[in-house]
């Protein structure tokens, strides 16, 4: 006897290879991810700078509230000609009451863009930490064109859960 199922309210439909059982997906879940940040940085002049262009106060995160997120991924562009650029990616917890537990900053990764040259352009992506899980609850994102010509770093930070 041939399985049959209801294909709409009035039709009974066979089984085969062109009709299978229809099928609902249930327990999916898609991946949180939620944008923390937008932002151009303008890398003209030289001196380091956060993400959001800040030179100042060397206690002002570039991103807060980031404690529910196991792992932040940084997309970035970079405009033809861009000069060789150092980044410095710096965390901390913080109390119940936004305040940090102690001074200072951790270091959770550094490195270097190389200059482009020949009107190459560049997308990349980092992710931080690069293994493993954070749960810090700030980051600093310190960038200092070290050479060649000044541009414009378009970035995009996304957290996921």
């Amino acid at each position: 006897m041939p399985v049959r199922f209801l294909r709409n309210a009035s039709e009974l439909a066979d089984v085969s290879w062109e009709s299978p059982l229809p099928v609902q997906v249930a327990n999916a879940k898609p991946v949180p991810a939620d944008t923390l940040l937008v932002a151009t940085t303008n890398l003209f002049p030289t001196g380091e700078r956060d993400l959001l262009g800040f030179t100042g106060n060397p206690q002002q995160p570039t991103l807060d509230g980031c404690g529910q997120y196991r792992k932040l991924i940084w997309f970035y562009f970079r405009e033809a000609n861009a000069g060789a650029t150092n980044y410095t990616i710096l965390a901390r917890a913080t109390d119940h009451n936004g305040a940090p537990l102690g001074t200072g900053w951790q270091t959770i990764a550094t490195g270097t863009f190389p200059e482009l040259t020949g009107g190459a352009t560049e997308w990349n992506r980092l992710e931080i930490p690069a293994t493993g899980d954070a749960y810090y609850d700030q980051y600093r994102i310190l960038v200092n064109r070290t050479g060649g010509s000044g541009y414009s770093l378009i970035s995009k930070i996304v957290g996921v859960r």
